[in-house]
């Protein structure tokens, strides 16, 4: 039994969900997390960025915005976690409410606008960490008033380099004016030489975030410059701005990020169009409608190396976590794979 769907959605679905969202953080910070009851079955661990984590499901960014609680969440089971996105200054995002549960259709709308604490109070919580297990990646984005978005990276890479496992560049955030602009291929050529010696220098894994919205010409054109600047990988997708016709919630409507079950099919198509281009010469993160173990085999034999998941927790609760690692674990057994990496691309 779900207990999470039986005895706590019923009432959390009646708190506004940004206030929701504020009291699971409070709660994970007090740190009365369980850890799971039971290990990650072996057949689960995996490398990524050169690093041995235990299992590839990942916490997408969105969710932890201020690195309050990566270590609870690692406690809950995720394999790695990302934080984010951090802007170089602090800003309030855009006005509220600005994040709506669509029930009906498991997904999410956001228009949030990067509303963050800032990169100090981000740098001085991941240098409070400093020593301890797992793979913390940071998301970072650039202000809305920014007349340097390019050196607005620039900035938060040099400080959080190392800080963290890996640094993720959010290109692709439909909530700040203009800013998709930067994943067009002459934007983005100068956005990564602005990067690159930085990325030479700390050495830090690099990555960019892609939006599920970009023409098929545009996704390779993301793959050429990931693969000429020596990126570390690619992150596939972040939400999307169309509204598919199968919407069915009040909230469909609303501006802003869908992202959720709706947006499963189209993430795993630019994911697979990246591993036609890339192959195994850089990590590619799935992330976009996944809610099961099959999801995840889905997406990691489209050419993931890893995964992440974040909009399915609102409606699963944090034992989902729990669940596709299991169901991952099945499946690659059903089908003979020793380990994760074998399974990558097999259907790209």
């Amino acid at each position: 039994m779900n207990i999470y769907r039986c005895l706590v959605w019923p009432l959390v679905r009646h708190v506004e969900s940004e206030r929701a969202h504020r009291m699971t953080l409070d709660l994970l910070k007090t740190g009365l997390v369980l850890p799971p009851r039971q290990a990650d079955d072996p057949v689960l661990a995996t490398t990524l960025f050169g690093r041995r984590i235990p299992n590839p499901v990942g916490l997408a960014a969105g969710f932890d915005k201020n690195a309050e609680v990566p270590d609870a969440m690692l406690r809950l089971g995720f394999g790695f976690v990302e934080v984010g996105g951090v802007t170089p200054k602090s800003q309030p995002g855009n006005p509220r409410p600005r994040l709506f549960r669509l029930e009906e259709d498991h997904a999410v709308i956001n228009r949030m606008g990067f509303n963050n604490e800032g990169l100090d109070v981000v740098a001085a919580r991941l240098e409070q960490r400093r020593g301890r297990l797992g793979l913390v990646g940071v998301n970072l984005g650039a202000n809305k008033d920014s007349e340097d978005r390019p050196g607005d990276y620039a900035i938060s890479y040099a400080r959080l380099a190392a800080l963290c496992g890996f640094a993720v560049v959010n290109v692709s955030s439909p909530n700040t004016p203009g800013l998709r602009n930067l994943q067009g291929r002459e934007e983005l050529a100068a956005l990564l030489t602005r990067l690159q010696p930085l990325h030479a220098q700390y050495r830090t894994p690099l990555l960019v975030k892609i939006a599920p919205d970009l023409a098929e010409d545009d996704i390779d054109a993301v793959a050429e410059l990931a693969l000429q600047y020596g990126l570390d990988g690619i992150v596939a997708t972040n939400t999307t701005i169309a509204r598919p016709d199968t919407l069915r919630s009040r909230h469909r409507g609303e501006t802003g990020g869908l992202s959720g079950a709706p947006l499963r099919d189209r993430a795993e198509a630019v994911l697979k169009q990246l591993h036609g281009k890339i192959g195994n010469r850089m990590a590619l993160i799935g992330v976009g409608g996944i809610a099961s173990g099959e999801d995840a085999y889905a997406r990691i034999r489209a050419g993931a190396s890893a995964v992440q998941l974040y909009s399915a927790m609102v409606f699963e609760g944090p034992g989902l976590v729990g669940r596709i690692k299991s169901e991952l674990a099945a499946l690659l057994k059903r089908d003979g794979f020793r380990s994760i990496a074998e399974a990558v691309g097999k259907d790209s």
